[in-house]
Parts: structure tokens; sequence; C-alpha cells
């Protein structure tokens, strides 16, 4: 009897059922039986705002440490989660179907964020999305907030807050769109480089598990997603503002093309640099890196800037 591929998960209930989808893809693709492991991350024991913890990579080490070190076969994440960099001992196997990757709303009363009065207060713990939101320009209070799906509706429900943002995707995978209020258009408010994906790490060296799981790839997902990320790569080489980027797969005059847009903000949305650029799906990376570098050429690397004296100059949104 062949022994059960040991596939490393959070423990939340996103976390759990994302990787049950994963198994199940596994045991339908590959034939292979699967036992959830959990692991306990650095985000998931660290209380306060997650971008004075570290921010990238506080879900994704401890299941990278599991990996290497042979306690898990292998690994699920939130590819929004994933550092930009090679991680030595580990390969991206494949990214699955990817969810659809925009952020929405969890209002008071079904409201939107247009129908908020000036002053409400809408928790995030995303500076991307905290940056957003004071560039919209609706006088909201945006505070920080920690906790899972059900914490972060729940101080709605409560009425300790009046609005959360969060990912569509999650919410789709748990079952809970009916509480959506609003779905942001990308135009207010683009979503997090590889939002709504999903990551599947395995050692390097298990060539034949990678070879495996690669059946479980979705090649325009991986193309979007290698644009997105190349995007915030580049970006974090000549800035820390905050980064939104989304990557389509078009048709084309000559068959497909990408397309990807991307914006960089100062923490207090008073500046911004936006721009887009398109390319064959092969060179994702490539488009990605590209539209980042011009970026950086166009000022972005000045929006570190959260000053009054930073919001009065020019805005290039």
């Amino acid at each position: 009897m062949t022994t059960p591929l040991r596939l490393g998960t959070r423990a939340s209930a996103l976390a759990t059922v994302q990787s049950s989808h994963v198994a199940d893809l596994v045991r339908d693709r590959m034939g292979r039986e699967v036992a959830l492991v959990e692991i306990t991350t650095e985000g998931d024991t660290t209380v306060g705002p997650l971008a004075e913890i570290g921010g990238t990579g506080v879900f994704v080490s401890a299941l990278r440490d599991a990996l290497l070190d042979g306690r898990i076969d292998l690994a699920v994440h939130s590819l929004k989660d994933l550092p930009t960099g090679p991680c030595d001992g580990i390969s991206l196997a494949a990214v699955p179907p990817r969810e659809d990757p925009r952020d929405v709303v969890v209002a008071r009363d079904g409201l939107t964020l247009g129908e908020l009065p000036a002053g409400s207060r809408v928790g995030t713990g995303s500076p991307r999305r905290v940056s957003q939101l004071h560039a919209l320009g609706l006088g909201l209070d945006v505070v920080d907030i920690r906790g899972n799906v059900d914490t972060r509706i729940g101080k709605v429900r409560t009425g300790e807050y009046d609005a959360v943002v969060l990912a569509r995707a999650g919410l789709a995978r748990l079952g809970r769109l009916d509480e959506v209020t609003e779905v942001l258009d990308p135009l207010q408010m683009l979503p997090a480089p590889g939002q709504g994906a999903l990551a599947i790490e395995c050692r390097s060296g298990d060539v034949d598990l990678a070879a495996g799981l690669a059946d479980l790839e979705d090649l325009r997902s991986r193309w979007a997603v290698d644009a997105e990320r190349a995007v915030l790569a580049t970006l974090e080489g000549g800035c820390s503002a905050p980064v939104g980027a989304l990557a389509d797969v078009v048709e084309g005059d000559d068959g497909d093309e990408l397309w990807v847009r991307a914006i960089a903000l100062s923490h207090d949305g008073g500046l911004s640099v936006r721009m887009s650029a398109s390319g064959p799906p092969a060179d994702a990376t490539s488009v990605g890196t590209r539209l980042a570098s011009e970026m950086l050429a166009d000022g972005a690397a000045e929006l570190t800037l959260s000053t009054p004296a930073a919001s009065a100059k020019r805005q290039k949104a």
C-alpha cells in the first residue's frame, strides 16, 4: 500500500479548506492518498500588525521548514503570502486554477464603501488596502484588524467596525459570499499580487512528486501570478510602498495576450504611480519586470513618503 502524501497546512478554517481542495485534486489527478498535517506559523501566533512583525513570509516559513526537514511532503499556501525570492531546496510545483482575485467589502446594513458616512470605521490589516482606501477620498477611518474571517466579520456584526475589506477568494472558498455587500472594481482597488491563487510547494529533489503535481497547474493562472510577482519583486528592490497588481490573459489579434496593471502608493494614499503593460503570456515575468521598472523610473521609488509635503506633490494615478 502506498504511503499517503503528507500535506502541510495552517490550522485556520480557510487554510484547511484550501488544503483540502488541493488534497482532492491530488487524489483525483495523481491517484495518491493525502493526509493533512497542521503546522503553526509565526503569523498564527503573533499579535499586532503584520507589517510590524515582518509581513512577508510569516505564514510561510514554518511550512517550508517542515518540508525541508521531512515532516511533510508538500505544502499549500495562499500565493500572495509567498516571498518573491527563491527558497533553496523548495520548488513552486503548481498553481491550480485561481479564484476571483478582487477585494470585497462586508459592511453593516448592506452598505457599499461609497454609502458609508465619513468617519466610518473600516478594518483591514493590509497596508495596500489602507493606502487605496485613503486614495478614494471618502473620509473613512481606516483601522488595523487581525484575525480570521469569523473574527473580522464579527467585529462588523457587533458594531465595533462599520465595515471590513477582505479577499473575495477566501469568502468564496468558505461559502460565505452572501455576506459580501460590495465587490470592489480593480479601478478602485487593485488586489495584492497573487491574491486568489494557491501555491503548491514541494522539495526540489522530489522530482517524481513535482512531475505529478505539475498536472494540477493552470497555465493561465501561472502566467498571471508570475507577472504580478515580478512587479512586486522589482518594486521591492526600489521602494517599500504598498503595491497592488493584477494580470489577465486576454484574447488579442494574434492570440493570447497578457495585460498587467499595477499601482504603488504612498502609505497615506496621497501619491500614487499607476501603469500597465502587455506582452506574450510566455514572457510573463519579463512583462511584469518591465512594468515595475517603468514605474520606478516614473516616481514609484519616492512613494515611501507619506508626509503632507509628499502628498502635495503631483499625483500620477
